[in-house]
């Protein structure tokens, strides 16, 4: 859950970017670091592995400021895909506000696809999170290659579920900000429901999109 600091006035939100190994969450990372706003954008924390995997987590932390001169801090995290990393997986995920569940679009994939959903819904339920009512997006990247599975077969699996589907291509940048937007705003409608972020602080849906204020 977000930390509220009432008379700091500052609200600090977690997304969490989950997936299987190499599935493109570092690189989504990588973009919004590249394309947001220098002033509201820190510095990237990366420790990988020599496998260029992640081993522990990717910290990205973004940052804006309201007309109300109200707070709200952004910490973007990525977890590791690897089986071995569970434990990591699970510490980075607690106390989330939002989750982007970043999956590998190609055929050979599949399978790695859902057993990381099934360990994801999982990890949720033994951190003693609701998941029926934590926002989650599903991100289908690597669009740009060929052994993918069309668009139309993910969104008849995914449809049953509920939960909002993207399509994109990190490494060239397409789909990562309308992903970020989406898990955004449906982060907002979350913490309001729990904080009244715009009746007691006037923290409206806009200012969390803010963020992406004079993107590159």
């Amino acid at each position: 859950m977000a930390e509220l600091n009432e008379n700091g006035r500052k609200l600090t939100v977690k997304i969490v970017y989950y997936g299987p190994a190499m599935s493109g969450k570092t690189t989504n990372l990588i973009h919004l670091h590249n394309v947001v706003n220098p002033v509201a954008c820190g510095e990237l924390m990366s420790i990988e592995t020599k496998g260029d995997r992640t081993l522990f987590f990717d910290l990205l932390p973004l940052g804006v400021k309201t007309k109300n001169r109200f707070t709200i801090l952004f910490k973007l995290f990525t977890v590791p895909g690897q089986v071995a990393h569970d434990a990591t997986r699970k510490t980075v995920l607690s106390r989330a506000d939002g989750v982007v569940f970043v999956a590998d679009s190609r055929v050979s994939q599949a399978m790695n696809n859902m057993e990381s959903f099934e360990n994801l819904e999982k990890n949720i339920r033994r951190l003693g999170m609701d998941f029926d009512r934590l926002p989650l997006i599903i991100q289908f990247n690597k669009r740009d290659l060929t052994d993918i599975e069309p668009e139309e077969k993910i969104l008849e699996l995914w449809e049953q579920t509920g939960i909002p589907v993207n399509f994109a291509t990190a490494l060239h940048g397409r789909g990562v900000l309308e992903s970020f937007k989406e898990i955004l705003t449906r982060s907002y409608r979350y913490l309001n429901s729990v904080y009244w972020l715009d009746e007691k602080y006037g923290v409206v849906e806009e200012d969390f999109l803010g963020v992406l204020s004079g993107v590159r």
